[in-house]
C-alpha cells in the first residue's frame, strides 16, 4: 500500500443535544493518522471515544470541522458516497461479535460482501480466504452457537476483512475475552496492520493499548497524544 494520511481531522466538534441542553462529546479535535498506523484510543466513559469512532466509521457526521478519508470528507459528503466508501474502505469490529446466530461462519462472513456486486464464486473464493487468513478454514459450516467467544470473534475480523478495507476500525474487541484469547486476537489483528492495514482500536485495556504504535487518550472531548 502506498504512503500517506488516512484520516485528517480538523477542527471536528460533535455536540448532542438532550433534555434541551447542548452537551459537546468532541471539541475541536485535530487527529492526523497515517497509513498502517496502529492507533489506541484510551479514556474515561463518557469522554468522547466511541463518537470519535462513529465520526471515523462515516456512522454519524461532526457538527463542525472536517474528516477527510482520503480526499473524501466524511462531514459532506451525501449519504451515498458515505456508504461507498463504509463498503469499500472501512471494516468494523465490535466488542459483542454482532453475528447472525441463523447463519453459518461463511455466510456471516459473506454478507460483507453484500455491497459489493461481486459473482458467486469470487464471494466464496474471498470467503474462504478471509476464513483461512483467521485460523477458521475448517469451521466455515459452523453457526456462532458451535464457536468459541475466540472463534466468533475471528469471524467478525473475517467478515470485516473480507472485502478488503483499508481502515479497520475495532470497538473494545477483546472486552469479552479472557487473557490468552486477548492475546490471540491481538496477535492476529496487529498482524493485518503488518500487512498495511490501517487499525484504529477503541479499549479500556492498557495491555492492548501499550501494544500499539501509538496511544491517544480522549477526555473531555479532547485528544491528547502519549509517548
Amino acid at each position: 500500500m502506498s504512503t500517506g494520511h488516512v484520516y485528517r481531522l480538523s477542527g471536528v466538534t460533535k455536540t448532542y443535544t438532550t433534555r434541551g441542553k447542548a452537551v459537546p462529546a468532541l471539541t475541536g479535535v485535530d487527529l492526523r493518522i497515517e497509513r498502517g498506523d496502529i492507533v489506541a484510543i484510551q479514556g474515561p466513559t463518557g469522554g468522547g471515544k466511541s463518537t470519535l469512532l462513529q465520526l471515523l466509521g462515516g456512522l454519524d457526521r461532526p457538527t463542525a470541522g472536517e474528516i477527510l478519508l482520503g480526499t473524501d470528507d466524511l462531514a459532506k459528503a451525501s449519504p451515498a458516497q458515505v456508504g461507498r466508501l463504509r463498503a469499500h474502505e472501512l471494516g468494523f469490529v465490535f466488542q459483542g461479535f454482532n453475528l447472525i446466530p441463523t447463519l453459518t461462519a461463511a455466510e456471516n462472513v459473506d454478507t460483507g460482501l453484500e455491497p459489493l456486486g461481486l459473482s458467486r464464486p469470487e464471494r466464496n473464493e474471498r470467503v474462504a480466504q478471509a476464513l483461512a487468513h483467521v485460523g477458521l478454514a475448517d469451521r466455515g459450516d459452523h453457526r456462532p452457537s458451535e464457536l468459541s467467544g475466540g472463534q466468533q470473534q475471528r469471524v467478525a475480523i473475517a467478515r470485516a476483512i473480507v472485502k478488503r478495507p483499508k481502515v479497520l476500525l475495532a470497538d473494545e474487541p477483546t472486552g469479552n475475552l479472557d487473557e490468552h484469547t486477548r492475546d490471540e486476537i491481538l496477535a492476529l489483528l496487529f498482524g493485518l496492520a503488518d500487512e498495511g492495514l490501517t487499525l484504529i482500536i477503541v479499549t479500556h485495556d492498557s495491555a492492548v493499548a501499550a501494544r500499539a504504535g501509538r496511544r491517544l487518550r480522549l477526555a473531555r472531548g479532547t485528544v491528547t497524544e502519549l509517548h
